[in-house]
């Protein structure tokens, strides 16, 4: 596809470019649980939060009030305009800081074009992109940019977070309430909604989680473990959650709330592709007895996903009243997932 064949950013469909895009790109979870497996354990003792065990970003302790957070994330398009996609992109990977407490403070792009794609494209996606991470907070310092036959884009970003104040997946206590800041259903409405549907999806993507983020950390202790809901779905990162806290968690899955679109292709037996590899994860893992259509909603991969917290019950309403929706609910018991 030459330049000549793409008069204006409006005729270009970034998803005619690649085979699988968003965070549905992903490896599948099992998988890259076996490769990080064989990383080697590190040894520095101001690491606080690296791979063992891994968690949405890595933390480093600078001083006894600061750490760093670093993270990256980066995949093909999932939407065919290129600004959507920037945005997309850079709220997905300012997320991993967010899940973990953190501020936003810089980020470095990470992409790789066709060498025939069009410029113009490339810098509506820079462009987007860097309007995101100052809405996050920071500012796009730099950057990489290869040669691909696919389009890919992304960022490494960097936080700060108070080494006694972090989020992380562990620590969710029996009767604690799960509560999620966006809904789910990417995956499902932008491959089966209306243009209308896939509109609304496109701006909850492009939503920042800084908001849910500041809204956990006002209520300090309440708050027992946080991750942010992406590839592996609600259900793949409930039950990461679950397994790090050695507890159950319980989703009810007639309270999802759900982009447009997404239940009622759900419900007509509708499945994106990361759906099998998101439920080989939980073999042998899972307890369910909800409809098909719900159940397949929580293997939805999603991207840009929002915040998964588990909170003292106390807490829950004043969340709800800021935009969270209630999950279910953390029961004492072995590691589990469950789904009614």
């Amino acid at each position: 596809m030459a330049l000549t064949d793409l008069p204006s950013l409006d005729s270009l469909k970034l998803t005619e470019w690649t085979s699988c895009g968003g965070c549905a790109a992903k490896w599948g979870a099992a998988l890259l649980k076996d490769l990080v497996a064989e990383f080697p354990a590190p040894t520095d003792p101001s690491l606080m939060v690296g791979l063992a065990p891994f968690d949405d970003a890595a933390i480093y302790k600078v001083s006894d009030d600061v750490a760093m957070v670093s993270t990256t994330d980066f995949f093909p398009p999932l939407v065919d305009h290129p600004a959507d996609f920037g945005a997309i992109a850079a709220a997905n990977a300012c997320s991993d800081v967010f899940a973990m407490g953190g501020s936003v403070v810089m980020a470095i792009n990470v992409a790789a074009f066709p060498e025939d794609f069009p410029r113009e494209a490339i810098v509506s996606i820079f462009e987007a992109g860097a309007r995101v991470v100052a809405e996050a907070g920071g500012a796009v310092a730099g950057g990489h940019t290869i040669r691909n036959p696919e389009p890919i884009y992304g960022l490494a970003v960097q936080g700060v977070v108070h080494p006694d104040k972090i989020f992380r997946k562990a620590g969710a206590r029996p009767g604690d309430v799960l509560l999620l800041s966006k809904p789910v259903g990417t995956g499902l409405t932008l491959a089966c909604g209306t243009e209308a549907d896939k509109r609304v999806a496109i701006d909850g993507m492009t939503t920042i989680n800084r908001a849910a983020a500041e809204a956990l950390r006002a209520l300090d202790g309440a708050v027992h473990a946080v991750t942010d809901v992406t590839g592996y779905g609600l259900a793949g990162h409930s039950w990461e959650m679950a397994e790090r806290s050695g507890v159950r968690a319980v989703v009810d899955t007639a309270g999802i709330v759900t982009y447009p679109g997404a239940l009622e292709a759900a419900n007509d037996g509708q499945r994106t592709g990361g759906d099998p590899r998101n439920r080989d994860y939980l073999a042998g893992h899972l307890d369910s007895s909800a409809a098909p259509g719900p159940e397949a909603l929580c293997f939805d991969p999603q991207t840009s996903g929002g915040l998964l917290a588990a909170v003292d019950a106390a807490a829950a309403s004043d969340l709800e009243a800021q935009g969270f929706w209630r999950v279910g609910v953390v029961e004492a018991g072995d590691a589990r997932l469950v789904l009614r």
